[in-house]
């Protein structure tokens, strides 16, 4: 049987990054575009998609991994839409049915987040850990589990940057950005919120600027709230915001200071960094087509 080739989406809230990938190590040929409305970016997704397969061969299926939120029940009628998001302009897209109708392909659709927890349980650091967790702080913040190989679902799929944390002492007035909550997890910690307040990204502030304490100690908080709930083996931090010089080292100082010596897993062996950099999102779509093609495949 010839090799397989798939089409793999992470579809972010700033960029979307395409590529045609064969195995992890086999990545043929990759773009990025802007998210722009959903017309230009899925048309400009779909076109390179079809232009692809010419250069390259026939697709087997494609892998999308999103920003959301997602409708993911396969039995709903908007199955592969973005639901009720924070983005502008994108709720209530029609994203993943529409690829795989317009290409005739069959289509794993899931949260950037769960296609980066998948990824970086198979092939990167959560390799080997029974329970891992990723979670991406950049736009937004987004964090997917997987336990035993598979992603934790409920109702719908995890947010955890909606859960609600106690306010930094020095960060009492700020009133959040997310136009659900306010000041959950990502309205104080994502990459727009830390704009608000302090008017560029955290990596231009110096390092003493007390930004650095408020932010790590609210991404400390988050992982000894996933240390409670799940205890897992590795908690892989990643996104634009992580990127910050000394920002993981100060988030592992304050969640062994928060977790006072209770958990298992020490705060600075179970905090780390993607193994798969910043192709865990991309590799995260090759990992959902390879998994939509088994499940087409068996009886």
């Amino acid at each position: 049987m010839s090799e397989r080739l798939y089409g793999c989406v992470e579809a972010g809230g700033t960029k979307f990054v395409v590529g045609i990938a064969a195995a992890p190590d086999d990545i043929r040929e990759t773009i990025q575009f802007e998210t722009r409305t959903p017309r230009e970016t899925i048309g400009a997704t779909l076109q390179w998609l079809k232009d692809a397969q010419v250069r390259h061969g026939p697709l087997a299926a494609i892998g999308i991994a999103s920003f959301g939120p997602l409708e993911l029940d396969r039995q709903a009628a908007n199955w592969g839409h973005i639901t009720a998001t924070t983005k502008k302009g994108w709720s209530d897209t029609d994203f993943g049915a529409q690829i795989g109708r317009e290409l005739g392909l069959p289509v794993g659709f899931d949260t950037d987040v769960n296609g980066a927890a998948i990824a970086e349980s198979r092939w990167g650091a959560g390799r080997g850990k029974t329970v891992c967790v990723y979670v991406t702080i950049g736009t937004g913040i987004g964090g997917g589990a997987i336990i035993d190989g598979k992603p934790l679902y409920g109702l719908s799929h995890p947010e955890m940057g909606h859960i609600r944390l106690p306010r930094h002492p020095k960060d009492m007035d700020f009133p959040g950005i997310c136009s659900f909550h306010g000041d959950c997890l990502e309205g104080l910690a994502s990459g727009p919120a830390i704009k608000a307040r302090w008017g560029v990204s955290l990596s231009d502030l110096p390092f003493d600027h007390p930004a650095h304490d408020i932010i790590s100690w609210y991404l400390a908080q988050m992982v000894v709230t996933l240390q409670s709930i799940m205890e897992p083996g590795c908690i892989i931090l990643g996104g634009g915001v992580t990127g910050t010089s000394g920002l993981l080292s100060r988030i592992r100082a304050k969640a062994g200071e928060l977790g006072g010596g209770y958990f298992r897993g020490r705060a600075d062996e179970v905090i780390v960094s993607p193994g798969l950099g910043d192709r865990a999102g991309l590799l995260g779509g090759l990992a959902l087509a390879q998994d939509i093609v088994k499940a087409v495949d068996t009886p």
